[in-house]
Order: C-alpha cells, then structure tokens, then sequence
C-alpha cells in the first residue's frame, strides 16, 4: 500500500488560519495597551485641587444654586504663578500667584452655544473673608478682582464671582504659563495678523507686523503683553486675549487636530499636564464628557466677552461696572439664556458697551478669527 505524500498538506493550511487570528489577537491586545498607556498618562497629568473644594463646602449655604439643569459654569483662571519650572523668566517667584486671566464659561444646556465672559484683572470688586495660603483668613474688602486669587486661591476667586453675578461655580480649571505654552506649540501655533510692530521688553516679546504664526513663548508674551501695546490698558489686553483665543478654537476644532492621533495626542498631553481641575473634573473621562457636550457647537456659537465696565469712578487705572448692562448679561447667563452680541472687539476696542447700548454685548467668536 503506498502512501500519498500530499495529504499532510491540508494540516499545515489549515494551521494559517490559527496563527493569523493570533497574530490579529496580539495586535489588537497591542493596540490596546497603548491605548491604555495612553489613556493613564493623560489621565495622571490632570492635578486635583481638593483644597479648593474643601474651602468651598464651608460656605456652601452662601452659594447661589443653579437655575438651568445641564447648563455649566466654569471659571478658567491664567495664574501668573512663578514658581513653575520655566516660569522663573517671567519674574521673581514671592510665594503668590495671581489671576493673570480670568474667565467665566457658560455652556447653554443641550450644546447650543458656548459664552466666554473675561472678568478685568482691575475690576474693582466685593472680596470675601477668605483663608490664605498660609491658613491665616484675611479680611473681606473692596479691591481688585485679582487680588481675590492672590489672597486665597480658587476658592476665594469663585466666591467672588457668584457674589458678582450671583452664577453659581460648577467646575474650575487652572493654567499656568508653562501650561499655555505647551498648548500652543502642540497645535502647531496659532496665526495672528499685527496691525504694527511689538517691542516690549517686560512681555519678551519683539514681532514685527502683519500675518504670522505665533508659538509658544511669542504667543505667551502676545497675550500678556500691555503697556507697550494700544492704550496700555488691561481692557486692551482682554480684547487681545479674545481674538487669540477664538483663533486657537478655530485651530484646535480643525480636522488637522481632531482627526490625527499624531497631532490629537500632543494637544491632549499638553492640556491635561498643565491643568489643576476641582474634582468633578479631574479624570480623562470627565474631561471627554466635557468636550463631547461642546465640541457640536458652531463657531458662530461660542463667544467671547468682556463684563460691561468704564473706568473706575476714583481710579481711571481700575474698572467698574456698567449697570445695568452688567446685571442684565449676569441674569441672562444665570438663567441659560441666549446673549446677544451686537459687534466683535478688536485689537484696538474697548471691552465692554457703554451705558446706553443695551442691545447687545461687546464679544468675538470663534467663527472670526483676526487674520481672517
């Protein structure tokens, strides 16, 4: 009886079919690790600021209470914090930090619009008795809205926006200047266009005019510098770090972010690193959660104002508010209602309508960028 050499064959094919699904296993396990690599170092970067929400508890019968289900109020603040590595060439670091920037976040419920309300750094403003750093609890007073920061960190900053606007806080965020940098270079930097030169040796900042792509350290110094810029003002300054911030929108929503994972991954890694969040907003998912809900807006629908204000009545150099104007944006982001904007800000314009206009406020969208 002979034997057919051949049949042996049909055992080693069919042993393909084996070693592909578990090569296709491995990679899919592979794939999946990083993902989950990934996933735990973003996740780790984001710092929890519990002191914060500690602090916040004690006063919680004195907080206002939210009107609008899924309606959200953020309060992103720009420390201007030294003590950062790469923060020391920004000035001496004594311990303290202030509120570089300080802006209140509205998102309409349902995902309809976004409104990003910048609060004066000079707006003279009720502060409450607040706990210092040190533990020491300072007196209540009438002074710089950044100065609330300065004397007892987030928590004494939200407490004196809800007594403002009588807006209760949900969530805060927190950055740095390293934080913005990091943010800026991962999207490739944002383009600006100059109406005239900048020199100004306090910001480290020298650009000549016209269009160009402003990257981490320029961008810093753009957005931070003042005196040397316009009138000098601070309300100068928030109509700058309006149109550079709508420009950055329009750069992080475009598909050359979003849909590289090349590009995606920087832009995450750079954000979470350089956040400290309250604890509803600490975690990777809770920030995903956060931009799923905002990420459908049109850019036509995310804003960004400046609190009505005119100089202050005893100080040209700080600001006050426009009443009623102000009151009247304060109840219509309190009660998640749409606000009107009746015309954009400029590098040049001021940041709030005058008394008379009611019909609207100063602001810029996300859908006009500067160089556009």
């Amino acid at each position: 009886m002979t034997t057919d050499s051949s049949e042996p064959a049909p055992r080693r094919r069919r042993r393909w079919p084996r070693v592909l699904a578990l090569g296709v296993a491995l990679l899919v396990l592979s794939v999946a690790g990083a993902g989950w690599w990934f996933y735990e170092r973003l996740d780790g970067n984001i710092r929890t600021d519990t002191r914060t929400a500690n602090e916040l508890k004690k006063y919680e019968a004195e907080r206002p209470v939210s009107v609008v289900r899924d309606a959200q109020n953020i309060l992103l603040i720009g420390s201007d914090n030294r003590g950062g590595r790469g923060n020391g060439k920004y000035g001496k670091d004594t311990g303290t930090q202030r509120s570089d920037t300080t802006i209140l976040l509205h998102l309409q419920a349902g995902g309809k619009s976004a409104t990003a309300v910048s609060i004066p750094r000079d707006l003279m403003v009720d502060i409450p008795a607040c706990e210092g750093p040190d533990g020491k609890r300072t007196q209540a007073r009438f002074a710089q809205f950044n100065w609330a920061f300065e004397a007892g960190g987030a928590a004494c900053s939200i407490r004196t926006v809800e007594k403002l606007t009588g807006i209760r806080v949900d969530h805060h965020m927190i950055v740095d200047f390293s934080g913005f940098k990091r943010l800026v270079n991962a999207v490739g930097g944002v383009e600006m266009c100059l109406k005239e030169p900048v020199d100004d040796t306090d910001a480290h900042l020298k650009l000549p005019a016209g269009r160009q792509v402003l990257h981490g350290e320029q961008a810093l110094g753009y957005v931070r510098a003042r005196y040397s810029i316009g009138d000098g003002s601070d309300t100068e300054r928030i109509g700058r770090q309006q149109e550079f911030m709508s420009s950055l929108v329009k750069k992080v929503q475009s598909n050359g972010v979003l849909l590289n994972p090349a590009k995606l991954y920087p832009v995450l890694n750079a954000a979470t690193s350089s956040l400290t969040t309250d604890p509803g907003l600490d975690s990777l998912k809770d920030l995903y959660a956060l931009v799923r809900g905002v990420r459908d807006i049109p850019r036509d629908k995310i804003r960004f104002l400046t609190i009505p204000r005119q100089p202050y009545t005893y100080n040209k150099n700080r600001d006050e508010l426009v009443q009623p104007d102000a009151d009247r944006l304060f109840r219509q982001l309190r009660l998640d209602r749409p606000v009107p904007v009746s015309h954009a800000v400029t590098a040049s314009a001021g940041g709030g309508p005058k008394a008379a206009d009611l019909t609207g406020y100063q602001g810029t969208t996300a859908a006009r960028g500067i160089c556009e």
